[in-house]
């Protein structure tokens, strides 16, 4: 197949520059140093590659993705990075599964559902799950008085991880490890778990850290002069030109995550408005009705959300689709 037979809009994986991400994550975060995050890509076909890179363990944002990828051949070690309160399918998976806990409630919902391993989540900044660093200590002596083992903590600085300023991110996320390490000694365990692609050789306080756009990419983390390449992008076609100078393509909010803002025009142009099917744009050169444009995404994890599948292409040809397989909670 060639990309225009494609069905647009359609996700489009430049299998160049995906090697390129996955072998260069691979030298920086060899093995267990890093635990991918699928979230960002929702799909077993490119976690198996990441497994044949060497990284083995992964982490998960839902009981769907842990289900899938269990499904998949590969549980050898998933961790849920989120607070469940119905553990019980995740009990019943052959794959060996940790759960993260910030409550006696969460604690609680993993002792029912047959969850054997936990980590304590620890609020470090961000505001969003996790138990204050001063009670990791005794949240952990709540699990392990309930049969549970803890296995460490983790902690995610993402009000750091985005930012531009590269001193500024190193200081917040030196700032949230602190938290997280103090927590760690009370907690005791294996595992220090933090960390994202925006943070991934800044992070060195963690020893396994939770990157997952690295492999795909997008224009927020663009900007931050990463080593990885712009791997995704969003296939389209031009559906209407007008004479004012703006053309239209079938690629709008419903293919399109805006939640980072604007997406950029692989090879330029300037986007003025994204609608619900649509994509407003001002082309860098002339474009004609029917002409394929490709767009770059500000946030992959939503946008590869809202797809089936992901194609894999070099040149013109079509390598492979992969079936987006762990979307849907």
């Amino acid at each position: 197949m060639r990309i225009g037979e494609l069905v647009t809009p359609a996700l489009l994986v430049d299998a160049d520059a995906l090697e390129h991400n996955l072998a260069t994550m691979a030298v920086a975060l060899p093995g267990a140093r890093l635990r991918p995050h699928v979230k960002a890509h929702k799909c077993t076909a490119l976690a198996k590659l990441q497994a044949a890179k060497g990284h083995k363990s992964f982490t998960c944002a839902t009981i769907r993705e842990v289900e899938g990828m269990a499904a998949a051949g590969l549980g050898d070690d998933l961790l849920l990075a989120n607070e469940v309160l119905d553990a019980s399918r995740l009990g019943r998976l052959d794959a060996r599964v940790t759960v993260a806990v910030d409550s006696l409630q969460t604690i609680e919902a993993a002792v029912k559902g047959g969850v054997k391993e936990v980590l304590i989540d620890v609020n470090v900044g961000l505001p969003r799950c996790g138990c204050p660093p001063d009670n990791a200590g005794e949240l952990a002596g709540m699990a392990k008085s309930r049969g549970l083992t803890v296995r460490g903590v983790m902690g995610y600085e993402g009000h750091a991880v985005g930012l531009d300023d590269r001193g500024l991110r190193q200081e917040l996320v030196a700032a949230s490890m602190a938290h997280l390490v103090k927590a760690h000694a009370a907690v005791g365990g294996d595992i220090i778990s933090a960390g994202a692609t925006g943070s991934y050789d800044i992070n060195t306080w963690a020893n396994e850290i939770q990157a997952g756009s690295y492999a795909l990419m997008d224009t927020a983390y663009a900007k931050l002069g990463l080593p990885f390449k712009q791997a995704l992008t969003v296939l389209a076609t031009v559906i209407s030109v007008s004479p004012d100078g703006y053309a239209v393509a079938n690629c709008g909010l419903k293919s399109l995550a805006m939640d980072h803002g604007k997406p950029d025009m692989l090879g330029g142009g300037d986007v003025l408005i994204v609608s619900d099917e649509h994509i407003t744009f001002v082309p860098e050169g002339s474009v004609a009705v029917g002409d394929l444009v490709r767009i770059l995404p500000a946030h992959i994890d939503p946008t590869v959300a809202y797809h089936q599948q992901l194609h894999l292409f070099r040149g013109d040809e079509v390598l492979e689709s992969w079936d987006v397989d762990l979307r849907w909670w």
